[in-house]
């Protein structure tokens, strides 16, 4: 059996860190990357995952990694990118937005997902095989519950940037496919949003979702071990919603 090089990033986040549990656990090499910090090393050091810094939204940062993680480990031929979310922001009216909050939203969300695949692409279509998974949001699909304009456009345009890639892609082997979760309580962030709402809003927001839950990073992680598998190669192109039947 063939042992696949796995890169996760934002493996700080919840769901990063249970998407490389469980890829690990399947077999593969799983290298793991977030910002440099204390953070990054100590949830590497609790997993027994070896760990890169980068910050993905700078391009030179980005091939640096990739070429470090070629020569310590072996070209990466599956990704998930994990990394976004919200920096900390809160919804805002629109007369309100940021232009900087808007950017660095966008960065952290699509460029860093642009710059990522650029840098791994080459040796996918060399080898013929790749997997390439983003993680998007019930966001990208229709309005955001955070209220963020920046943080909807933005994983909107991760779709987008999916699909085109898939298209790109495909012919070479290499299937890319978005995950879009629904409410999961996978950090600080998730955990203030669902504590700002009310408990009837709260009860309203689980009411919506068919199983009555919110979801896990686990739910999220069972997803990407099928979309980065063997079993996937006829599988390109799809957003696939995991959030218990909400949409």
């Amino acid at each position: 059996m063939t042992v696949r090089t796995a890169l996760v990033t934002g493996f700080v986040g919840g769901i990063g860190a249970a998407i490389a549990t469980r890829l690990s656990a399947s077999g593969a090499k799983v290298i793991v990357s977030d910002l440099a910090g204390d953070a990054l090393q100590d949830a590497a050091d609790k997993l027994g995952l070896p760990a890169i810094a980068c910050d993905l939204t700078n391009s030179a940062s980005v091939k640096a990694a990739v070429q470090q993680i070629t020569i310590d480990h072996a070209a990466p031929d599956i990704v998930v990118n994990a990394a976004g979310g919200v920096l900390g922001q809160v919804g805002t009216p629109l007369e309100d937005v940021d232009s900087q909050a808007w950017h660095s939203i966008f960065a952290v969300n699509v460029d860093a997902t642009l710059y990522l695949t650029q840098a791994l692409v080459p040796k996918m279509k060399a080898a013929g095989w790749g997997r390439i998974v983003t993680i998007s949001s019930g966001a990208g699909l229709r309005p955001s519950l955070t209220g963020i304009h920046a943080y909807t456009a933005a994983k909107h345009a991760l779709v987008g940037l999916t699909k085109q890639l898939s298209l790109e892609l495909g012919q070479h082997g290499i299937t890319v496919n978005s995950i879009a979760p629904g409410f999961i309580l996978s950090n600080p962030a998730t955990c203030r949003q669902w504590d700002a709402f009310s408990p009837d809003e709260q009860a309203q927001l689980v009411s919506r979702i068919h199983t009555r839950r919110l979801g896990s990073p686990e739910d999220i992680a069972s997803a990407a071990a099928f979309l980065t598998s063997q079993e996937a190669g006829w599988i390109t192109g799809q957003i696939l919603s995991v959030d218990g039947g909400i949409t």
